[in-house]
């Protein structure tokens, strides 16, 4: 006769607050990369913004484009192209960092052009809270420049997070993909 045995309720909290810990680490390695990319981000897009707006054809073409798309202001505009240059390059700091650090156990500390597309691909969702929460913050709410691209981070940070944690560096990717690489 077998024995039936009954959960351990003290093993079974001990492994939910392992990985509760666990997720924590990765959140808060994410978080100081978040920073790092968060300052390359900010820096990028003050000096793009500065740059576009010192440049009087950068600034008629952009005010060109809005009147044949008709697909906002030139004010508008003007805030999502210095975004879009910030953007990628901080993404692309952000999935060498996160690769080799947060998610180095997912992804072995490699890098890999399928992972980074994944990675970007994911990020555009970040994005594209990040310009919807700029431009939002900037053009309904009135709120100063600054503080509507500081609103922005924020919320591509827990995007970003999010799509990361569950989707680009999953544990079972890396099963997946050692399946494929025969290893």
């Amino acid at each position: 006769m077998t024995r039936m045995l009954r959960p351990d309720p003290a093993r079974a909290r001990l492994i939910s607050g392992s990985r509760y810990r666990a997720l924590s680490l990765k959140a808060l390695s994410f978080g100081v990369i978040g920073l790092i990319n968060t300052a390359v981000d900010y820096g990028v897009f003050l000096l793009a913004r500065a740059a576009l707006n010192r440049s009087p054809a950068a600034l008629s073409a952009i005010a060109s484009f809005a009147g044949l798309c008709h697909c906002g202001s030139s004010a508008a505009l003007a805030l999502i192209a210095p975004n879009l240059v910030s953007w990628s390059v901080a993404v692309s700091g952000s999935y060498v960092m996160n690769s080799a650090i947060t998610f180095a156990a997912e992804s072995q500390g490699r890098l890999r052009w399928r992972a980074y597309c994944s990675f970007v691909l994911a990020g555009v969702a970040g994005l594209f809270a990040n310009t919807m929460t700029l431009v939002f913050a900037a053009q309904i709410l009135l709120l100063p420049v600054w503080l509507s691209k500081a609103l922005a981070i924020v919320a591509s940070f827990v995007v970003n997070f999010l799509l990361s944690h569950f989707i680009v560096f999953r544990v079972g990717r890396r099963v997946e993909d050692q399946a494929k690489s025969g290893l």
